[in-house]
């Protein structure tokens, strides 16, 4: 009598291993209300995340500008707004695939630029609006500074506290990692230097990991926010530091982290400010701008996708309205942070890249850029003097030269200071 011999296949081996897998993970909760399922769905490091260009204020390409003679002021100057506004619509009308700027004062607009298309009618014509959405890309980091600032503040951890103590337990530390506080990570002074974009959890285990030369030298890293998620989530009590559950370990670890910061960002920050449903996918229900190059040529679109790998150091979909609002009521509502904390955390460059010292006082500023195969999407906010927040958001680069849409802004509200009588 002949017998048959089963070899296993690798599909074979990798079916067992899930199984033991999920049976490992139903052994235990697993935190954030997850399931084996969702957890073996989930990707570290998706694949549309892969070739992006996020620039730092270093790379800005600033546009040539010729200032008019300044006279001597009086008093302390005040913005003359409506030539300032015409004047920025005046300079990148003509360079980009469209946009849309507010200015407000005490949470009030005072002049509002809309140009264009969000959509071209290749892609089936849509003008852009207030309510527009778009990846507002690094400007994520001030999200994630005020959130980390309130969240320290109210577990009275200081922002001088070493990050390794809120760290997940599994992860090697290597050199000086030890020495890495909150502000470190806040004002990139860290000691990490990539050299890349990338700040998916993975990469940032394994650079943890390497350690790093030393703390405090300026580097702009994604990294640096990326890990704010995880360390939000620790000190936040979403997850145990010395959670372990096996194989799937940090596929856990990453989605409760993104989720514990995206709900956490949502409850102490967006919903005082009135804003519903911040995401980090373009949600049906919402206006949404699609990314072009410039020209656009008439070729269609892109869809930057599902951003939650980049939760901390970008991700963000937000409004010139969401973000307005947002800003209003971190700098004067006393609604997310005390107004004083507010202006130690923007004295500090707490995720602000830049102040700019003008006559008026000082300029406050974050930039956001996003890139692939020529398409972009750039983003700015400034806090001004006189009480006024600016938000200004683009969907594709400004001119082919890819000029600085924060040097426009700056080099423009400078120009146009005049004295108050």
């Amino acid at each position: 009598m002949t017998q048959s011999i089963f070899f296993p296949t690798r599909k074979f081996f990798l079916s067992v291993v899930v199984l033991l897998i999920a049976f490992q993970a139903q052994s235990q909760t697993l935190p954030g209300g997850l399931t084996p399922q969702q957890v073996n769905a989930h990707v570290i490091d998706p694949a549309e995340l892969r070739g992006i260009i996020s620039d730092g204020e270093e790379q800005e390409r600033s546009m040539p500008y010729v200032f008019r003679p300044q006279l001597k002021f009086n008093a302390l100057p005040k913005l003359n707004v409506n030539a300032f506004g015409q004047e920025l619509h005046a300079k990148i009308k003509d360079q980009v695939t469209g946009y849309a700027m507010q200015l407000r004062k005490n949470g009030a607009p005072v002049y509002t630029l809309i140009w264009n298309w969000a959509k071209t009618p290749t892609d089936g014509g849509q003008g852009w609006k207030l309510d527009t959405r778009m990846h507002v890309a690094s400007v994520s980091k001030y999200i994630t500074a005020v959130a980390m600032v309130k969240l320290l503040d109210s577990k009275g951890i200081s922002l001088d506290a070493k990050i390794i103590n809120y760290l997940p337990a599994h992860w090697v530390k290597g050199p000086k990692i030890n020495q890495i506080s909150f502000r470190n990570l806040l004002t990139h002074t860290s000691g990490f230097s990539t050299g890349t974009s990338s700040s998916n959890y993975t990469f940032m285990k394994q650079n943890v990991a390497n350690g790093v030369a030393g703390v405090g030298g300026s580097d702009y890293e994604n990294m640096n926010f990326g890990l704010c998620r995880l360390l939000l989530a620790v000190i936040n009590g979403n997850i145990p530091q010395n959670f372990n559950a096996g194989p799937l370990t940090d596929q856990v670890w990453d989605m409760v982290s993104i989720n514990a910061y995206k709900n956490y960002c949502q409850t102490q920050i967006f919903n005082p400010a009135g804003v519903a449903n911040a995401s980090f996918v373009p949600l049906p229900a919402y206006k949404n701008a699609l990314a072009y190059k410039f020209p656009h040529n008439g070729e269609k679109g892109w869809n930057s996708g599902d951003l939650s790998s980049m939760a901390g150091g970008a991700a963000w979909r937000l409004s010139v309205d969401d973000l307005l609002k947002v800003m209003d009521h971190v700098r004067r509502r006393n609604t997310i942070l005390q107004a004083g904390r507010t202006q130690q955390a923007l004295d500090a460059k707490l995720g602000i890249d830049i102040i700019k010292s003008t006559p008026a006082g000082n300029l406050y500023s974050k930039n956001g850029s996003w890139s692939s195969g020529g398409r972009s999407e750039k983003s700015v906010i400034f806090f001004m003097p006189e009480g006024m927040e600016l938000v200004l958001l683009v969907n594709s680069k400004v001119s082919a030269n890819d000029w600085s849409i924060r040097g426009i802004v700056q080099d423009l509200y400078i120009d146009n200071l005049v004295d108050p009588n």
